[in-house]
């Protein structure tokens, strides 16, 4: 049986009145690749923050490789990397002076640390620009750091909160082809939440999200399936439209 790196069950979070999620449950397992679809609104953005600690989960569970995140906290975010939507690199600080910081955080040793760092850039054919300030970096090669960073202490899960917002195609396309190798070639479990359609592996799993609530999940044919639709563009629609229930 697949290892799962993320289980959540029965998630609910509100706002004051205003409902954010609603009983949401799903699993990402290891070598997986998921697809969080959603409009703006949707929830994506809670549901990362619950998964983060960023806000406390007040009703329903989340694991992460097994660890509770509310009772194990420590153990839980220990095998997550996070990118988020906005950049939180330090601008005046080099490539390299950003990733160093981050390692620290997590305990790596200097050694260590140069060796990951080398790693993941040169996967990113971002090595020659170690010793840049990030300021003079564009979007694209931002987002290349910032994957590099969340991949240092070499985790279980990578959520991925719209990491391709406003970059140029070539950019948006290079990021989604080396995060979906990353899935299938390292046992990386993936959850990139993202409204754009053309993002989409035919390999990977969809979680249809709307108004805090689930409408579709499984392979693309399952999501088919159940919104009795033939293409993801379609289904997207009609989930929006809140057909399915």
């Amino acid at each position: 049986m697949t290892a799962q790196a993320l289980k959540v069950e029965d998630l609910s979070f509100s706002y004051a009145t205003k409902k954010a999620l609603n009983n949401v449950s799903f699993s990402v397992a290891a070598g997986e690749c998921t697809i969080l679809l959603g409009q703006n609104g949707a929830g994506k953005s809670t549901l990362f923050s619950l998964i983060t600690r960023l806000y406390d989960t007040r009703a329903g569970k989340i694991e992460l490789c097994g660890f509770d995140v509310k009772q194990q906290t420590r153990l839980a975010l220990a095998k997550l990397g996070v990118v988020f939507q906005q950049t939180t690199l330090d601008l005046d600080l080099t490539v390299t002076q950003n990733l160093r910081y981050h390692a620290a955080l997590h305990g790596m040793s200097r050694k260590a640390a140069n060796l990951r760092i080398a790693e993941e850039l040169e996967r990113l054919n971002m090595l020659e620009r170690r010793n840049e300030k990030v300021r003079q970096l564009n979007g694209g090669h931002k987002r290349r750091v910032e994957i590099a960073r969340a991949l240092l202490h070499q985790p279980a899960l990578l959520l991925l909160d719209e990491p391709t917002v406003g970059l140029d195609m070539p950019s948006r396309q290079a990021i989604v082809e080396h995060v979906h190798k990353l899935a299938s070639e390292h046992q990386l479990a993936v959850l990139w939440a993202t409204h754009l359609i053309d993002e989409v592996y035919p390999e990977d799993r969809l979680l249809m999200l709307h108004k805090g609530e689930i409408k579709a999940k499984g392979t693309i044919s399952d999501v088919l399936q159940i919104t009795e639709t033939d293409n993801i563009g379609a289904a997207f629609k009609q989930i929006a439209k809140e057909t399915v229930l």
